[in-house]
């Protein structure tokens, strides 16, 4: 697996995802400061990337149900939605179930990886 941490995303959670042998893409490594979050998106679908994100409009743009940008349909994603000092903790907790949504989101053309991450719960939307 391959992950694209968007900008507010902590460095400690690209630590401990690269500490599990993934490949981390800094937003800082590959595009310029304050772009837009569709360019985001784009960013990581064309590096077939993980998006990690914190921002609820990001999620917006994700989401399957409701109004959904076409172009990001197939973008998979986790969404940290846990208070910053706890989201490395957090995202290392949840790695056995992300691991196991990307195996099978792969088994079906269409299908993507969508995990939430709060405070108090993890949980995936197939």
């Amino acid at each position: 697996m391959r992950f694209f941490l968007d900008a507010s995303v902590p460095d400690s959670v690209g630590q401990v995802l690269a500490a599990a042998g993934y490949e981390v893409i800094y937003h800082r490594e590959a595009l310029e400061e304050g772009v837009k979050d569709p360019v985001v998106c784009r960013t990581a679908l064309a590096n077939d990337a993980i998006l990690i994100a914190v921002d609820k409009d990001m999620k917006q743009l994700t989401k399957r149900f409701g109004i959904t940008d076409e172009r990001f349909k197939n973008l998979s994603m986790v969404f940290c939605g846990c208070s910053i000092p706890i989201s490395a903790n957090r995202v290392e907790q949840a790695l056995s179930l992300i691991e196991h949504e990307w195996v099978y989101s792969k088994q079906k053309i269409g299908r993507r990886l969508l995990v939430e991450i709060t405070n108090h719960q993890i949980s995936t939307h197939r």
